[in-house]
């Protein structure tokens, strides 16, 4: 996610030296909750949504004359809908204390598609291959997916402390605690039998484990820095039940997927009426259990994403000009993590955001509760695009089975609407 609570997100992510509300600073930085001198407490809640296009192309004669007779393509939409997206978290802080202690509880990664058979297919009494036909969404029988649904999230909870070396200077420390549950339909990571396919999934979950740490200085003069490191969250195994599409029992197999690490540096700078934010992240999927593995396995399992790291560039600015009415926009910009030649593997994956902007303001109703809301708009800003696979035709001289002249292609946007309540419980 881009960020996390409608003050965090409506200012592009960026808070890793600024620390506009303690949402952000407890997600990038644990050290800038040192600037909080008061109890308070923020809960928010989004609507999201997102809107992924999976599309797909086989030539003529790809597997021999006639086979196909025509071109095959098509583009499939994903009818999955809204998912809701809270947050939670507190800070507890003291007017002229050097100890400042925080706790969250948030929604911090997901992924999900749902993508229907296609109903125009060779095993269609009415096939028409005339008309667009998404071959990748071809019943299994037929060689493609059939029905492709996946659901992922990844809920991270965190025990935060920062201490003030001085006035201007804090370190911080976080614990953090995660829980995950993934769902595939299929289950790509499960070996297919010859004749039934792959199987579909129950959903399993994890739990795992990591921390953060961080530094924040703030001049007192308007000009601020920070510095923080997220290990890897280390997750125990996904294993997962699976079902043929007869309905009868699947083997078992077992699938681990860690957080990737994530250095993030930043700036922030504040005058009179105006706040502004940016930061830089390198996040670290190329050694990540889950993401690092590339290819098939010898019985035609995937053997992970093969995602490269990214890069992420957040922006934010506030404008307090107005009474009791603060003024936010945001911008963020992501690197793309996965490779043409491995696009095929990420298709249940396609959550993929190059772009995103942010608007968002918030209405002070006292000195104690404010109001926040915030618009989100991401988009991919054009496809991902690669050739399709099959573990049958892997060669030493064609590593992942690519099917010459194919193409598999996914792009999507996002959209959000989200609102966040801060009271502060005792301030000064």
């Amino acid at each position: 996610m881009q960020g996390v609570g409608a003050v965090n997100m409506s200012m592009g992510g960026a808070a890793t030296a600024q620390p506009t509300d303690i949402n952000g600073a407890l997600l990038w930085n644990p050290a800038a909750i040192s600037s909080f001198n008061s109890r308070i407490i923020t809960l928010n809640a989004g609507a999201f949504y997102s809107s992924p296009e999976l599309s797909s192309f086989i030539p003529a004669n790809a597997f021999g004359p006639g086979n196909p007779p025509v071109d095959l393509s098509g583009t499939t939409l994903d009818d999955r809908g809204t998912s809701i997206m809270p947050s939670l978290a507190m800070v507890f802080g003291k007017e002229g204390s050097r100890h400042t202690f925080g706790f969250s509880a948030f929604g911090i990664s997901g992924f999900g598609v749902t993508f229907p058979e296609e109903a125009n297919n060779p095993l269609s009494p009415d096939f028409d291959p005339s008309q667009p036909s998404n071959p990748i969404n071809y019943p299994q029988q037929a060689g493609g997916f059939g029905h492709l649904q996946s659901d992922y999230m990844l809920l991270q909870v965190g025990l935060t402390y920062a201490y003030e070396l001085s006035e201007n200077f804090s370190i911080g420390i976080q614990p953090t605690f995660n829980y995950g549950a993934l769902e595939l339909l299929p289950n790509p990571l499960s070996s297919p039998d010859p004749a039934k396919g792959y199987p579909t999934s129950d959903q399993s979950s994890a739990f795992g484990y990591g921390a953060q740490v961080g530094v924040f200085y703030d001049s007192k003069a308007g000009f601020k820095v920070g510095a923080s490191y997220k290990t890897p969250q280390y997750f125990e195994d996904f294993e997962f039940k699976n079902t043929y599409l007869d309905d009868t029992s699947a083997p078992e197999n077992k699938f681990r997927m860690d957080y990737p690490a994530m250095v993030s540096i930043g700036t922030g700078f504040s005058k009179g009426v105006i706040d502004i934010a940016l930061d830089y992240r390198y996040v670290f999927y190329s050694n990540t259990e889950g993401f690092e593995a590339k290819g098939w396995t010898p019985t035609g399992s995937v053997k992970g994403f093969g995602w490269n790291d990214i890069s992420i560039v957040s922006f934010g600015l506030q404008y307090k000009g107005i009474n009791k009415l603060p003024l936010r926009a945001g911008f963020t910009y992501n690197t793309n993590p996965i490779d043409e030649e491995l696009a095929f593997f990420s298709v249940p994956a396609t959550a993929v955001i190059k772009y995103a902007f942010q608007i968002g303001l918030g209405y002070e109703f006292s000195d104690r509760f404010t109001l926040n809301g915030v618009y989100h708009y991401g988009t991919s800003s054009g496809a991902t695009e690669g050739e399709m696979l099959n573990p049958m035709m892997v060669t030493s001289d064609n590593p992942y089975g690519a099917m010459p002249g194919t193409s598999v292609s996914y792009e999507m946007t996002t959209s959000m609407v989200m609102l966040g309540i801060n009271y502060t419980l005792a301030k000064k």
